[in-house]
């Protein structure tokens, strides 16, 4: 486990950028949007680009060598959607109107863009969603917010460990992917906490304790690998099942919530390009770490 520190440093590095998303949104004068729609676009366009080309192929060659060629493969299918369905879990637990995965109307993104007028109190839009943009309801919006990234960083963290501590180059990949992943994460905890308190230091607060929700995912991921495994290496069955998991976990995210977030934030060609921009950069850093 010699690269236990530089898995631990790339961990931090993915969840602290929740705090840098509340840094964009509170020491800019403007939220700029298509910046956010570009920059969700290529975060999905980096996740997608790993997921397919780097650790689904990796774990379904480790799964193969050890259990055989069909075995391999089966298992191999069933650690990817079983990531799958793990984030679509973990997404059904939470209620609709908070998830920062569910689009709400564009009537709501335009009062939290601008401060504009929200809709009278108690009005409901097309989708379902509560409009009343009352301190209160913001700071409750903002709360179980910040709780529905906590519980999504968590196997977020523990995956972006056990990646770089087998090996540092996929975990780099998956730690740049998630860090801009959790950038309008960031975001989404700490502009609804703004308005309804105020106060610029409890929403960057909020925001990096919600991103730190990784670092301790690696830390139990840590504990259990000194209990059960006395420090030595992870076996290779285990990684390639967690790389198959990682992965469909990663594309779940992508299609889920970057891509819709995207398109509903930006203009014109904004997400495809961003899209593009992620796989072309992901792509050129794997050549390169060869």
């Amino acid at each position: 486990m010699e690269n236990v520190w530089m898995a631990f440093g790339l961990t931090f590095f993915a969840g602290i950028t929740t705090g840098l998303g509340s840094l964009f949104a509170f020491f800019s004068k403007r939220t700029n949007y298509r910046f956010l729609a570009v920059a969700t676009g290529f975060s999905a366009g980096v996740m997608l680009f790993i997921s397919f080309v780097e650790l689904y192929p990796e774990a379904s060659a480790t799964l193969e060598e050890i259990y055989g060629e069909t075995r391999g493969q089966w298992l191999n299918a069933l650690g990817f959607f079983g990531g799958m369905l793990l984030i679509g879990v973990i997404d059904a637990l939470i209620p609709a109107a908070e998830n920062p995965h569910e689009m709400h109307s564009a009537a709501e993104r335009a009062a939290v863009r601008t401060g504009a007028e929200a809709p009278e109190p108690g009005a409901k839009g097309s989708d379902g969603h509560d409009h009343q943009h009352s301190p209160l309801k913001l700071m409750r919006l903002g709360m179980f917010t910040a709780l529905a990234v906590t519980i999504h960083n968590f196997p977020e963290g523990l995956a972006t460990f056990m990646a770089a501590l087998h090996e540092p180059k996929t975990g780099l990949a998956i730690a740049i992917a998630v860090a801009l992943h959790n950038i309008p994460e960031g975001i989404s905890v700490a502009v609804p906490i703004y308005f309804a308190s105020g106060s610029r230091r409890q929403a960057i607060v909020y925001s990096l304790l919600s991103g730190l929700a990784e670092p301790v995912g690696a830390a139990v991921a840590y504990v259990v690998l000194l209990l059960f495994l006395g420090g030595r290496a992870m076996p290779p069955q285990v990684m390639g099942a967690t790389f198959a998991l990682v992965a469909g976990i990663m594309v779940y995210i992508s299609l889920d919530e970057l891509l819709p977030s995207s398109r509903a934030y930006g203009k014109g060609h904004d997400s495809i390009l961003g899209l593009v921009a992620g796989m072309l950069m992901m792509c050129i850093s794997l050549l390169l770490l060869k």
